[in-house]
């Protein structure tokens, strides 16, 4: 293991998340967050924020308001 401290980690902490990371630079940190519950703590709310994000980008908007942008867009257009 390398000196992974928190510093460390939390600047990694995105890259970690995202699979960024060599292998080693991974499990350095990974070890850190083993014995650390500052930094466990903040790669649980990454995760979170994470998982939350790709959910709204998923998301579609109801047929009616689709529409009903589709259409003031139109007019706008024709102005």
């Amino acid at each position: 293991m390398t000196d992974c401290g928190c510093d460390k980690a939390k600047a990694e902490l995105e890259e970690y998340i995202h699979n960024e990371l060599t292998k080693g630079e991974a499990a350095d940190i990974a070890e850190h967050m083993a014995t650390c519950t500052d930094c466990s703590g903040e790669h649980l709310v990454g995760l979170t924020l994470t998982a939350k994000v790709r959910e709204a980008c998923n998301e579609k908007a109801p047929a009616d308001l689709r529409n009903e942008v589709l259409l003031k867009l139109r007019e706008i257009q024709s102005v």
